[in-house]
């Protein structure tokens, strides 16, 4: 008699256990299947980027400074598009959009949505909670800019090459 409760007993923990195991890897948010892949398309610009612009710049600069255009329409040939999308595999997409206008040669004006402060390759998200309208107070307090330009040595200083050894 205390065998058979004890196999009981055992049966059932293991019926439990097995079951617990079995719910536990289906629980979450994403299951898994079906796999689907993230998205990404578009220029990926930051306000590092843009803050570099200026009025007056020819095309061969801001194409330097942004990268090649996604869009480029033969019709509106001062207009240049960069959008950027990005569609992750379980969640909301995002959707930026940035317009340079040109004259002639020269840039005239610009304009989109704020773009995120850094490239996406320094943080694991997408760069929606990156973007800030305003520089930090530890940027302001340390008087510190996103490209500062390197100490070069004075246009007329001679520089000797070292000799080999």
């Amino acid at each position: 008699m205390i065998a058979k409760k004890y196999s009981t007993l055992l049966r059932l923990s293991v019926i439990a256990g097995l079951s617990a195991l079995t719910l536990s890897a289906c629980s979450g948010t994403q299951w898994g299947f079906p796999y689907r892949a993230s998205v990404q398309q578009g220029n990926w610009l930051t306000s590092a980027q843009i803050d570099r612009l200026a009025v007056g710049m020819s095309r061969e600069q801001v194409h330097f400074l942004l990268g090649t255009p996604t869009l480029q329409d033969v019709f509106h040939s001062n207009r240049w598009d960069y959008p950027y999308y990005h569609k992750p595999g379980t969640g909301k997409p995002e959707q930026r959009t940035f317009t340079v206008w040109f004259e002639g040669d020269q840039l005239v004006s610009w304009e989109g949505d704020p773009q995120p402060n850094r490239q996406p390759y320094e943080q694991a998200d997408s760069g929606a909670n990156a973007i800030s309208t305003s520089p930090s107070p530890l940027d302001e307090e340390l008087n510190v800019t996103p490209f500062s330009s390197p100490v070069l040595p004075p246009a007329d200083a001679i520089l000797q090459p070292e000799p080999l050894r």
